[in-house]
């Protein structure tokens, strides 16, 4: 894996709707936290998840862990880091880091998707296409 694959790294500010009555993230965005990190990490490769829905694939996740350090909260601006684990096969593995302004890690998390070929609707290795811009 090349060096320029290990990490991506993106700013989010924390909106309103994303807290609890205290003003603390609901545990549920950190999904979607994750989510916004995998998407930018692929577009920054020049791989759009409407361009390979629209080729065939879908990338539906299979598992997602989330473990949880300190809190987020309302108006805090996150980062979140996004690292590839291994060049993909049939699935593709993300691991991440969410941290605060001072570098605090808030928490960390994993996720695997799997390739779908949307015509037969089942597992498929994954495209060409994209191992030749995550290995350029």
């Amino acid at each position: 894996m090349t060096e320029s694959l290990k990490h991506d790294e993106i700013e989010i500010r924390v909106r309103y709707g994303e807290t609890d009555q205290m003003g603390v993230v609901y545990h549920g965005n950190y999904a979607q936290y994750f989510e916004i990190g995998r998407v930018e990490w692929l577009r920054k490769f020049g791989v759009s998840y409407k361009e390979m829905e629209e080729s065939g694939i879908m990338l539906p996740v299979i598992s997602l862990s989330v473990k949880f350090k300190k809190s987020a909260r309302y108006d805090d601006v996150i980062k979140v880091k996004t690292q590839l684990v291994k060049i993909p096969l049939a699935t593709i593995e993300f691991d991440y880091e969410i941290l605060n302004d001072k570098n605090e890690i808030l928490a960390t998390g994993n996720t695997s998707l799997v390739f779908i070929d949307i015509n037969r609707n089942r597992p498929t290795r994954c495209p060409q296409y994209i191992l030749d811009k995550l290995q350029n």
